[in-house]
């Protein structure tokens, strides 16, 4: 007879359930183009000179058209970004 025991969950058992929390969206993402310094900071990765420079950015030469424009800030490196890409929105 089989037994009524739970079993524990299994590597891909494990993989699937974590697949499936990555792909659902997040349900606030942070503005770049409007976020003061201390929303930008929360963001992993920023501190307090790069959340201005990011502020110094978006002021001089206006809005952030796409997400992905970040990179362009001096000292946001692209492996940074994608840590932030799923966090970030330019709406």
């Amino acid at each position: 007879m089989p037994s009524n025991e739970t079993r524990p969950a299994t590597a891909s058992t494990t993989d699937a359930l974590n697949l499936d929390s990555s792909r659902r969206p997040s349900t606030r993402r942070t503005n770049i183009n409007t976020a003061p310094a201390e929303e930008l900071e929360i963001l992993p990765g920023i501190g307090k000179a790069l959340a201005q420079r990011i502020i110094e950015h978006r002021e001089t030469y206006g809005p952030f058209r796409r997400p992905e424009h970040l990179i362009i800030v001096r000292g946001l490196s692209e492996k940074r970004f994608r840590a932030l890409k799923d966090l970030i929105t330019v709406d």
